[in-house]
C-alpha cells in the first residue's frame, strides 16, 4: 500500500513536472517572439528617427537652395540690364567715332582756326569741346560698365555653382533618408505574417495610448500667453495627425512644418527647417524654458518641438508616428538638446 502510495505520488510529481516543463517550453517561444517583435520595433523606430533627422537636414538644404536660387535670379536680371547698358554704350561710342572719322576731327579744328568769322569759330570750338567731354564721359561709363559686367558674370558663375551644389546636397539627403526607411522595411519584411500582425497591433496600441495621454494633457490649462499660447494651442489641435517628410499641414506634418504653421497662426514667419528656425526669436537657457518655446535637438539641428510644460513637448516625432505630447529632456532619440527659442 505504501509502495502504491509512493508510486502514485511519484507518478503525480512526474506528471506535474512534465506539465510545468511543457508550459515553460510553450511560454519560451512566445516570450522570445515578443522580445523579437520588440527588438525589431526598436530597430525600426531608430531607423525612422534617423531618416526623419536626415530629412530635416534636407529641409535646411532646400531653404538654402531657394535662397540661392532667388539670389541667382536677381544676379541674372542684373546681368541682363548691365549687358543691355553696355551694348547701348558701345553703339553710342561707335556712332560718335564713326562720325568723327568721316568728318575728320582735326580737319574741323583747322577749318575753324582759319575761319574769317570769329563768332562762328568760338561757337564751333565750344561745340567741339562739348563733344570731346561727352566722348570722355561715354568712355568712362563704358569702362565702368564693362568692369561691373565682368564682376557680375563672375558672381553669376559662383552662384550657379553654389545652386548646383545645394541641389546635389538636398537630393543626396533625400536619398539617404529613403535608404534608412528601406532598411526599416527590410526588417519588417523579415518577419512572418503573424509577427507583422502582432507588431502592427503593438504599434496601434502604443499610438492609442499616446493619443489618450496627449488628449488628456491637452485638456489642462496652458501656462502660456500671447504668441506662445496661440502657437501651442494650434499644435495641440494637430494631435493624432500623421508624420510625413516635408509635411506642413493640414493632414500630414514633419517637426519643423508643425512649428512653422503654429508660429504662423501667431503672425510669426519662420522657414520650414528646424535648423533655420534656430536663427529666429530669443535664445533661452534650458533652465528658463516655458510653455510655447521651441526646443531643438541635434548637431546639426535635426528636430524641433514646442515645449508644453511639466517636462513635456508637442512634436511630430518621426515616420510611422503621430503628432503627440511626449517627454522632453536632454535627448530626443540619439540627438542632444541644443537650444530653445522664444518668439
Amino acid at each position: 500500500m505504501i509502495f502504491r502510495g509512493l508510486a502514485k505520488r511519484r507518478i503525480a510529481w512526474i506528471l506535474a513536472s512534465t506539465s510545468v516543463a511543457a508550459l515553460l517550453i510553450g511560454a519560451a517561444p512566445e516570450a522570445d517572439a515578443a522580445q523579437s517583435i520588440a527588438a525589431v520595433q526598436a530597430q525600426v523606430t531608430s531607423l525612422q528617427i534617423q531618416a526623419s533627422a536626415i530629412a530635416e537636414q534636407a529641409q535646411q538644404s532646400q531653404v538654402d537652395l531657394i535662397a540661392l536660387q532667388r539670389s541667382l535670379n536677381s544676379i541674372q536680371a542684373q546681368d541682363s540690364v548691365q549687358t543691355s547698358s553696355l551694348t547701348a554704350l558701345k553703339k553710342s561710342i561707335g556712332i560718335l567715332a564713326s562720325e568723327q572719322y568721316k568728318n575728320g576731327f582735326l580737319g574741323q579744328g583747322m577749318t575753324l582756326m582759319f575761319s574769317s568769322d570769329p563768332t562762328q569759330y568760338l561757337n564751333s570750338a565750344q561745340s567741339l569741346s562739348v563733344v570731346e567731354a561727352q566722348n570722355a564721359i561715354r568712355m568712362r561709363k563704358f569702362a565702368a560698365a564693362d568692369i561691373a559686367l565682368k564682376s557680375t558674370a563672375l558672381t553669376l558663375n559662383q552662384k550657379v555653382a553654389l545652386v548646383a551644389a545645394a541641389k546635389a546636397k538636398y537630393q543626396a539627403q533625400e536619398v539617404a533618408a529613403q535608404a534608412k526607411l528601406a532598411q526599416a522595411q527590410k526588417l519588417l519584411k523579415g518577419l512572418t505574417k503573424a509577427e507583422r500582425a502582432r507588431l502592427a497591433a503593438l504599434q496601434a496600441s502604443q499610438d492609442s495610448a499616446y493619443q489618450k495621454r496627449s488628449l488628456a494633457l491637452a485638456k489642462g490649462k496652458i501656462a502660456a500667453s500671447g504668441a506662445e499660447a496661440i502657437a501651442l494651442r494650434y499644435a495641440l489641435r494637430q494631435l493624432g495627425s500623421r508624420y510625413m517628410f516635408g509635411g506642413a499641414g493640414l493632414v500630414y506634418w514633419d517637426c519643423s512644418g508643425l512649428t512653422m504653421r503654429a508660429l504662423q497662426q501667431a503672425g510669426i514667419s519662420v522657414p520650414h527647417s528646424a535648423s533655420a528656425q534656430t536663427a529666429y526669436g530669443k535664445r533661452i537657457p534650458l533652465n528658463q524654458i516655458r510653455p510655447g518655446d521651441l526646443v531643438f535637438f541635434g548637431q546639426p539641428v535635426s528636430h524641433v518641438g514646442i515645449y508644453f510644460g511639466g517636462g513635456k513637448m508637442v512634436d511630430a516625432p518621426h515616420t510611422g508616428a503621430r503628432v503627440r505630447i511626449e517627454t522632453f529632456g536632454s535627448w530626443f532619440g540619439g540627438e542632444k538638446f541644443v537650444a530653445a527659442r522664444r518668439f
